[in-house]
């Protein structure tokens, strides 16, 4: 809201007003006040779940320091929600289907979550909201952000002309000094193209999927898109909510992705640096990173509260949320097929609880007796089990989330 306000003493001729055409000025500012946002609502949040009542109930599993956190304020998902959503309000530009759609989904998720948090909270039932209402949420969201990325007209990549001989066009153009340039000719098309990492020709197509239907496969390709976009979020909204089990670890993770999703947001909606890496332009989507910028910002400012010992734990609010989020990002800007390196700890906690249920019904069947691969899943109540203490967990967990993230960078020029 701040931007079409500015834009507007801009327009009069208030002088300064137009730093907010600056996308790098509005992520600074994201960033700051999401900050400042959730360390001042942080407290009082904290203090009205105190005051309510509303902790965690806990099992004792054996675990090292868990019937200490009995009765610690849950729900505090809501600090990092308001704490995107606000300065997200505030400083992007409103119009853009980028941002519309990831504050769809941070709503949309936060809802489920708080849903299920308060069938834990205030109706005492353990298992929450269940796990099938919960796809149900998951999937109805992959198919409004599916649908509206195939159909929408806003939604478009810019592509270089090839002539009928493979060659890209190329036309002269006036530049700032009055000087002609040998430009690539480009037009900005739908498509539902996607980046592929380490690879030169790095792009891949969901209509090579269905290209065995011949003509008519430019007919089917949506439900292909939208089935991808369900698994999508599906997974890594699980993911990070399976993540969330030790102090500071989800929104500690969710920071390190979020940072690495802002800088390929801003290379990918530059175009001049889209240009240079060759990579994907998106148009509009340099937007994206005010939003990333908030998501920074709160989710460092929960971790204030959230580091161990927590004050308050994010509970589904937060976790299904910031999954929904990460993948939601990553397939705005094509870059989804860079979830499993960027999101690997999301990943492997998935993949250990899947493994763990997975092996103890077939050796169960098998043998009549259950057998486990880890001590205990998700992965780091395995680690907790074989004696490491929490910080020291949460922290190389952290280690390995910025050894990926890095990685996923470097996939940039590693082509």
């Amino acid at each position: 809201m701040l931007y079409y306000l500015f834009e507007y003493l801009d327009k009069i001729g208030l002088p300064g007003a137009g730093v907010f055409h600056y996308i790098s000025f509005r992520a600074a500012m994201a960033i700051i006040g999401s900050l400042v946002f959730s360390l001042l609502i942080g407290k009082r949040w904290i203090y009205f779940l105190q005051r309510k009542q509303i902790g965690e109930t806990v099992r004792d599993l054996g675990l090292e320091g868990q019937l200490q956190k009995k009765g610690t304020p849950t729900m505090g998902g809501i600090i990092i929600l308001a704490s995107i959503l606000v300065p997200t309000l505030l400083f992007a530009k409103l119009d853009n289907v980028y941002v519309i759609l990831m504050i769809i989904t941070t709503v949309w998720l936060g809802l489920i979550g708080f849903l299920d948090d308060y069938i834990k909270v205030y109706k005492k039932n353990k298992e929450g909201l269940k796990g099938r209402f919960k796809v149900l949420g998951q999937v109805g969201l992959g198919i409004i952000v599916g649908a509206t990325f195939y159909f929408s007209d806003a939604v478009q990549i810019r592509e270089k002309v090839f002539d009928s001989e493979g060659n890209i066009v190329k036309t002269w153009v006036t530049n700032s000094t009055n000087c002609d340039i040998l430009i690539d000719e480009t037009r900005d098309v739908k498509s539902t193209k996607t980046t592929i990492p380490f690879l030169k020709n790095n792009e891949f197509d969901y209509k090579d999927l269905v290209s065995w239907m011949g003509d008519n496969a430019g007919q089917w390709v949506w439900i292909i898109f939208i089935l991808a976009t369900i698994f999508i979020v599906t997974a890594v909204s699980n993911g990070a909510n399976l993540t969330d089990g030790l102090d500071g670890l989800a929104a500690g993770s969710s920071a390190i992705i979020g940072s690495t999703l802002g800088i390929l947001a801003y290379v990918s909606g530059n175009v001049f640096f889209a240009d240079y890496l060759n990579i994907m332009y998106i148009p509009n989507s340099g937007e994206l990173v005010i939003f990333a910028s908030a998501l920074i910002g709160s989710t460092i400012g929960f971790l204030w509260y959230n580091a161990y010992p927590a004050q308050v734990f994010m509970g589904d609010t937060g976790s299904l949320a910031l999954g929904g989020i990460i993948a939601v990002f990553a397939i705005i800007i094509r870059k989804e097929l860079l979830i499993p390196i960027l999101a690997g700890v999301f990943l492997v906690e998935n993949i250990s609880v899947m493994l763990q249920v997975g092996w103890f019904k077939y050796t169960k069947k098998k043998y009549g007796e259950g057998r486990r691969i880890f001590k205990m899943s998700p992965l780091h109540h395995h680690f907790q089990k074989s004696g490491y203490v929490e910080p020291k967990i949460v922290i190389r967990f952290w280690i390995v989330g910025i050894m990926l993230a890095v990685i996923t960078i470097i996939t940039l020029k590693l082509r």
